[in-house]
């Protein structure tokens, strides 16, 4: 299948190509050796990996011993998370609202299955990383924070919790499709970074772009 074309303002660009998995994977196959070499591996993320659930699962069975992320929402059957989530070596899980009607108003999506799956995770014997998306006023609020803290505390399996500032880029990229970037949420504001939900559930923390070690400093320095 040929590469399908995005005409925008912004120009031409192609979307992507259609590969069937022992296509893919042989192309894969042939850098082995150099991602093996620099610590490295195959990541499958999206958009959603587990909308190609059977497609993933056939190129993860065809590579020759490649290191495996998985990089979900986790919003798929259980079936079809299970089947992916247990040939990967590891699963960055990305949570984002614990509450079922604040994800239903945000996302459009009941996070049920997310939830379901996120249990099944602890359950696969894979290491998992939770990811959560800090959107102002809608996931980096404290309340959102400690409900996830509490949902994923004592999780067997559960590596680390990972807090991604907003980042401002989405808007400019609905700009080049000619569409109108209309978030429902003030992205002016400032971002709420707390770690201390997670650090009080013992959870071991991260934030993307921060050193942690002066960050902790700051706030012991506070208490």
């Amino acid at each position: 299948m040929e590469p399908q074309i995005m005409r925008s303002p912004a120009g031409e660009r192609v979307l992507g190509k259609v590969y069937p998995a022992r296509e893919l994977a042989t192309l894969l196959n042939k850098q082995a050796d150099v991602l093996r070499g620099c610590e490295g591996g195959v990541t499958f993320s999206g958009g959603e990996p587990l909308m190609q659930a059977q497609f993933v699962s056939e190129v993860i069975d065809l590579l020759e011993d490649l290191h495996i992320v998985l990089d979900t929402s986790g919003y798929a059957s259980e079936g079809d998370f299970r089947m992916v989530a247990g040939k990967s070596d590891l699963v960055y899980y990305d949570l984002k609202l614990v509450d079922r009607q604040a994800h239903l108003r945000y996302t459009g999506v009941d996070n049920a299955l997310i939830l379901s799956n996120l249990r099944a995770a602890s359950s696969l014997g894979v290491p998992f990383v939770v990811r959560v998306p800090l959107i102002p006023g809608v996931t980096d609020t404290g309340e959102n924070l400690t409900l996830i803290a509490a949902t994923i505390r004592g999780l067997r399996g559960l590596e680390r919790v990972e807090l991604l500032p907003y980042n401002k880029a989405a808007g400019g990229k609905y700009k080049g499709l000619g569409m109108e970037f209309q978030p429902a949420f003030d992205e002016r504001r400032d971002v709420n970074i707390d770690i201390k939900p997670f650090v009080s559930a013992g959870i071991p923390v991260k934030i993307e772009g921060v050193d942690m070690a002066g960050l902790r400093s700051k706030l012991v320095s506070c208490q």
